[in-house]
């Protein structure tokens, strides 16, 4: 197993141990519970759970899917954040070779596991992800240069003696504001004109976040595939459920979490 491969995998099983944390995050934090204490423990019977069935993917396998102390059915999500997680870590890190970039995209891809399994979830998409996530962007922006774009080349124009590191901080600072004030004011017309709100804040947060991290292009791009998966995948799963399409809420959140992971694959 040659370095580069050896290091991925690596960054593939820190990262089933990030997807665990995760797990806790998504679980807690759209209920304003501490992530900290108390410690893991069954929902159905409140049992603590040992370190021996807590290891990612390992122990569910163990377990076949059930609380060793009530046998209660243990969610299918917890394995497939793990399992998301690591696989995701381990491409990120294999496409880009570590280092910081590796970090950056690490760090990306957790973020956006957590969005899409909690709005899947709770229909909340927690603060602590989309802001902590936009001033994470923003704060590597200039380490890690965001993908290159329109914004970046008129800045350049503007100002030829600037650096690439503030090339890409004026492109992330920009394609957050630009694309969450759009987002932002579309649901706002679509509140007006329907009389009903059409767009969490949540989601726009996140496309700020998404911005910060893609730049305008690419964060352009994940937002257009996010609707498009909303409007397909989400118009079959409410004829599936036989629900009120017009007041059925679709977690717009995933749909633009699973566009921002194919954009920022096509970039890496």
């Amino acid at each position: 197993m040659n370095d580069a491969l050896a290091s991925s995998v690596l960054a593939g099983l820190f990262g089933l141990v990030i997807g665990s944390f995760l797990n806790v995050c998504i679980s807690r934090l759209p209920h304003d519970f501490s992530v900290v204490t108390p410690g893991s423990h069954c929902p159905r019977c409140g049992s603590a759970i040992a370190w021996h069935d807590n290891i990612p993917l390992l122990s569910f396998l163990l377990l076949l899917g059930r609380c060793r102390a009530c046998r209660a059915p243990i969610s299918f999500r917890y394995p497939l954040v793990e399992f998301s997680t690591g696989l995701l870590f381990f491409w990120a890190w294999w496409r880009t070779g570590g280092g910081w970039a590796g970090a950056k995209w690490c760090l990306f891809a957790a973020i956006v596991v957590e969005l899409i399994f909690s709005d899947a979830e709770t229909r909340i998409l927690p603060d602590e992800f989309t802001l902590g996530g936009l001033f994470a962007g923003l704060a590597l922006a200039p380490v890690v240069p965001v993908p290159e774009g329109l914004i970046a080349w008129l800045w350049r124009m503007r100002v030829p003696e600037s650096t690439p590191a503030l090339e890409s901080f004026v492109h992330a600072c920009a394609a957050a504001a630009l694309l969450s004030g759009g987002l932002w004011l579309m649901g706002a017309a679509y509140q007006k004109l329907r009389g009903r709100e059409g767009l969490g804040f949540g989601d726009v947060k996140m496309t700020a976040f998404l911005g910060a991290f893609l730049g305008f292009e690419t964060a352009l791009f994940a937002l257009l595939a996010g609707s498009l998966l909303g409007s397909v995948l989400g118009l079959i799963w409410i004829r599936l459920r036989g629900a009120d399409m017009a007041s059925y809420e679709l977690p717009f959140g995933s749909f633009l979490g699973v566009g921002a992971l194919i954009a920022a694959a096509s970039r890496l």
